[in-house]
């Protein structure tokens, strides 16, 4: 798994106020995110198999595979804007992902670039709003909660973590960071719930010692999230 480094910078708070996140970093944690799926959809999958369909780590992969197509397609429009690039990452996970990661991750990436809208960069405050409209959309989508067992556990705490980093004056690397730790945390937590939600929530109690699958994902989407985006922002 791939690590994010501690905020240890005690200039973190101000360091960075002007940093925006650009398209081109958007398109660089997209690529780098369907690269951890590749790598790990084993993982994914056996995640999966202990309490859903055995396909989460399958589905997401060939999801994250068209949206490298989808990419391509799009090249680097100097005037392209963040919203439109996520609107048609949406589109294409709903068409390619089959079972319930497919809706969920769509709605999300599609409500992100509809909050996002034509800027062709954001600030961290802008981002972090575009990130929680999109978790509320695969929330009400899911209709789950905190505590279902779901990618909610990791997706909620993240969204939190990411706008009291910006509230409180957090450089962009730090917020992320903490967005991601919130998520791992929150995917962790997942473990000795008993899934209310999908699948797994047939199993019962025999839902409880695993951790969530569809959490995982969502903890790898932050974390590289973390990585990328602080990488390739222009202060």
């Amino acid at each position: 798994m791939i690590a994010v480094a501690p905020d240890t910078d005690a200039g973190a708070k101000t360091a960075a106020r002007g940093e925006v996140i650009t398209r081109p970093a958007v398109v660089a944690w997209l690529r780098a995110f369907a690269a951890v799926v590749a790598r790990d959809r084993e993982l994914l999958t056996e995640l999966d198999a202990a309490i859903g369909d055995a396909d989460h780590g399958i589905n997401m992969d060939r999801g994250m595979q068209a949206v490298l197509v989808k990419l391509d397609e799009l090249g680097e429009p100097a005037d392209g804007s963040v919203g439109a690039l996520l609107k048609a990452v949406g589109m294409t996970l709903v068409s390619s992902v089959g079972g319930a990661a497919g809706p969920l991750y769509g709605t999300l990436f599609l409500q992100m670039g509809s909050a996002a809208g034509q800027a062709s960069e954001l600030t961290l405050a802008e981002w972090a709003s575009a990130v929680a409209a999109g978790v509320a959309g695969a929330q009400a989508r899911g209709q789950a909660e905190l505590q279902d067992k779901t990618m909610i556990d990791a997706l909620l705490p993240a969204v939190a973590a990411l706008r009291a980093g910006a509230a409180s004056g957090l450089s962009l690397a730090a917020a992320l960071g903490r967005s991601a730790e919130a998520a791992r945390q929150g995917m962790k937590a997942t473990v000795p719930l008993v899934a209310r939600k999908g699948r797994a929530s047939y199993l019962g109690q025999r839902s409880a010692g695993h951790q969530d699958p569809g959490a995982t994902s969502s903890w790898l989407l932050l974390e590289t999230a973390a990585i990328s985006l602080s990488a390739g922002t222009v202060p």
